[in-house]
């Protein structure tokens, strides 16, 4: 498939910039891959569908506060800096993305806070925009973690607002979120309020949790038409023995295995035996799932409505069908659905 088919008009009001009032209450949209039929609902009624030993698998990443706003030595330039990943505990090494990054070089030294208490020096380019900074800090490494999270923001995406706002550290976060590394939120998870949990406990549905920390490339743009030459950076994966063998079970029980969101998706795909089963997993995947692709894990998917021409929509499609989704997207802007991590949910049965 080419990089054009996936490519809509979507208007700037249709992405919502603030989370619904109450989690579990914003619109549902349920898609019947097999039909075509489509159903609105509200994602609180979601469990409807579902009953006595399905599995619902969940991303537990954390997001942590990733933006930092910094000044540039002598000149005082604005620098922002996007966290993606600590490279090594001791040295305080951390693989990042700058902008303006014409402006920043090998050697520079980058100033954060009011009072410029923490300082990075720049000591590696790793591409045309990222960056690897060495934080100069005497403390220790809970001090230094402490200091570096206290001036950092929330990375809620530009384009869903400019800058973030103090209760975005709630709403930009799933509420069993405990694994902390992801520098973008699953957003398909942030709808899943503790009512919603406590009655899928009372029907007798099950929860597996595996850990995924989301990076920026879910976001960067696709530069190439042909999606196959398309490479997804790579994002640490952790599926332990014990969760694969609760998706194994019921999957072999003939319940449903609902993947909460594209990174589930990815996850549970990442490193499948000849049999279709999961198998645990402790290292990193750089996979991308894009039409024609045939799953072998999850039977049912939740997913929010992403960007036109992003790799999330192409994952989508690939489960749900190419002009299935389409379509469905086409509907959700003709009745006023919200797209993005604050937006609403599509349901693929």
């Amino acid at each position: 498939m080419k990089l054009s088919q996936f490519q809509f008009d979507l208007p700037q009001e249709k992405i919502a910039t603030e989370p619904p009032r109450w989690r579990d209450e914003c619109k549902l949209m349920i898609l019947h891959k097999d039909t075509g039929e489509i159903e609105h609902k509200l994602f609180k009624n979601i469990i409807e569908y579902f009953g006595k030993g399905d599995t619902f698998v969940f991303n537990d990443t954390k997001v942590f506060p990733a933006r930092l706003n910094g000044n540039k030595e002598k000149t005082g330039a604005n620098i922002e800096v996007s966290l993606l990943r600590e490279l090594n505990k001791e040295q305080r090494l951390w693989d990042v993305i700058v902008d303006p990054a014409r402006k920043i070089r090998i050697g520079n030294k980058l100033y954060f806070g009011e009072d410029e208490s923490l300082v990075a020096e720049v000591i590696d380019n790793t591409t045309s925009r990222g960056r690897t900074l060495r934080f100069l800090f005497d403390g220790s490494y809970e001090e230094f973690k402490s200091t570096l999270f206290s001036l950092g923001k929330t990375p809620v995406p530009t384009w869903v607002k400019p800058e973030p706002e103090p209760e975005d550290a709630e709403n930009y976060q799933t509420i069993y979120a405990v694994n902390e590394g992801a520098v973008a939120a699953p957003a398909a998870g942030l709808h899943f309020s503790r009512e919603l949990f406590n009655r899928m406990i009372l029907k007798d549905i099950d929860k597996a949790f595996i850990t995924l920390h989301m990076g920026i490339g879910h976001f960067r743009s696709v530069d190439v038409e042909d999606l196959s030459k398309h490479k997804m950076d790579s994002e640490r994966l952790i599926i332990t023995p014990e969760t694969a063998k609760k998706i194994n079970d019921a999957k072999h029980a003939g319940h449903q295995v609902v993947g909460v969101g594209v990174t589930v998706m990815r996850g549970l795909e990442t490193y499948v035996t000849t049999n279709g089963d999961v198998n645990a997993y402790d290292g990193w995947t750089n996979k991308f799932i894009f039409p024609p692709y045939k799953f072998a894990v999850p039977t049912a998917i939740i997913s929010n409505f992403h960007r036109p021409g992003s790799t999330m929509l192409m994952s989508v499609a690939a489960f749900g069908g190419f002009d299935n989704v389409m379509k469905a997207y086409q509907t959700a802007l003709e009745q006023d659905y919200k797209f993005g991590p604050y937006g609403d949910a599509l349901l693929i049965l």
